[in-house]
């Protein structure tokens, strides 16, 4: 039996498609045949990405801030605009700066609030509106991190408040699977983005030491010794948000070289 994505064509939505795991991921859809909308905050920097990715096929760019309602409604209008509805959501999002606990006053809980727990929540009621047109269902993958499972000291706010994306995830499973609409999470661990380099410079600054230095040990606590590409997690982020994986909803999946010591 050869297994399929099933996405020719498919009607797909990446946030924060513009860089980084998002951009890897829109990527890897228009690979697989998918129509995409990608989303940024960032107009020069969405053009920029819509423009290398369009020889893939079909994209489209819209610019949207994901921490402000009305760019929440109007990014779920505009795709359905331009793909003529929705199949698969995919949720990624920048991070919070980094910090220790009692280095974050009240904006920085604010913000991360709004970018890691109320986004996601809105934004997916809005995918499931549009995915119950014609009952057809669709799929749903949120990506959160590791540091739910273990808290990483110095990015505490994204430690907190990305824990809700689990909690959506579970619900959504429950409540929406009777109308074939799937949910799923991915844990990245550490992956080659511009977000590690800056978790990396912070390491270094606090310890006196070099961001190459901080690189070098966190590689030798992950087994399979190396932090993993973008590349990498977008195949995760194909399975999950295809029919490749037909009969799983409300996973969290890690995606971290082996990284979390946890079980469960």
């Amino acid at each position: 039996m050869v297994l399929e994505a099933g996405l020719g064509s498919a009607r797909v939505l990446v946030t924060a498609g513009s860089q980084g795991i998002g951009f890897g991921a829109a990527r890897a859809f228009l690979v697989e045949g998918a129509r995409v909308v990608v989303n940024s905050s960032n107009a020069d920097r969405l053009r920029r990405a819509t423009d290398a990715l369009a020889p893939l096929g079909e994209v489209h760019g819209v610019a949207a801030d994901l921490r402000e309602k009305g760019d929440l409604d109007r990014l779920l209008e505009e795709t359905v605009g331009h793909l003529g509805g929705l199949d698969t959501l995919v949720y990624v999002t920048g991070s919070p700066r980094p910090g220790l606990f009692l280095e974050q006053g009240f904006a920085d809980w604010d913000e991360a609030a709004r970018l890691l727990v109320v986004s996601p929540a809105y934004l997916a009621r809005r995918a499931a509106e549009a995915m119950l047109v014609g009952g057809k269902g669709g799929r749903m993958v949120f990506l959160t991190s590791v540091a739910i499972r273990e808290p990483i000291p110095t990015i505490a706010t994204s430690s907190v408040c990305r824990i809700a994306v689990a909690g959506l995830v579970r619900t959504l499973a429950r409540e929406l699977g009777p109308k074939k609409i799937r949910v799923n999470g991915i844990l990245p661990g550490y992956i080659a983005t511009d977000r590690v380099d800056e978790v990396l410079r912070d390491a270094a600054r606090r310890k006196g030491t070099s961001p190459e230095a901080e690189r070098a040990a966190l590689e030798r606590e992950i087994p399979l010794g190396r932090i993993g590409s973008p590349e990498e997690l977008a195949r995760a982020i194909v399975f999950l948000g295809s029919e490749m994986s037909s009969y799983v909803s409300g996973a969290l999946l890690p995606v971290d070289g082996g990284l979390l010591r946890s079980v469960g």
